[in-house]
């Protein structure tokens, strides 16, 4: 099987209001870096972006009337779940679920400003 360098077999590719700010979130958060960004033919909105996660790519764009909302809920690991959580809260996310440990590592759930549902989990 032929992938091009940077993709994954299986990627996440979320469709949301204000893709801008997921892109902002997402580096806020996570440290994430923008690896592609293409402008619709207006010049403003998000067409497609890539957005590269400890390895892993989110593909993302500006919903549009064709291309109606879809958010998902994503898992991600990190290396400490309580520093990923505050950041999370403090670029706007909403709690969902508060930090405690599991029984597969500390996890938290959050809805970034987007809607998506991220739970952020760090194995102790």
């Amino acid at each position: 099987m032929k992938i091009p360098d940077g993709h994954q077999a299986i990627m996440p590719y979320l469709i949301v209001e204000n893709a801008e700010k997921l892109i902002d979130f997402a580096q806020q958060v996570f440290n994430a870096n923008l690896n592609s960004k293409h402008l619709r033919d207006n010049g403003k909105t998000i067409m497609h972006a890539e957005l590269q996660i400890s390895g892993s790519t989110v593909m993302l764009a500006e919903a549009t009337e064709q291309w109606k909302e879809h958010t998902a809920t994503l898992f991600i690991y990190v290396d400490n779940a309580d520093e990923t959580f505050n950041k999370a809260i403090e670029a706007g996310a909403e709690v969902i679920l508060e930090l405690r440990n599991q029984e597969y590592g500390r996890s938290g759930g959050v809805a970034d400003p987007c809607g998506n549902i991220w739970w952020i989990t760090s194995i102790q």
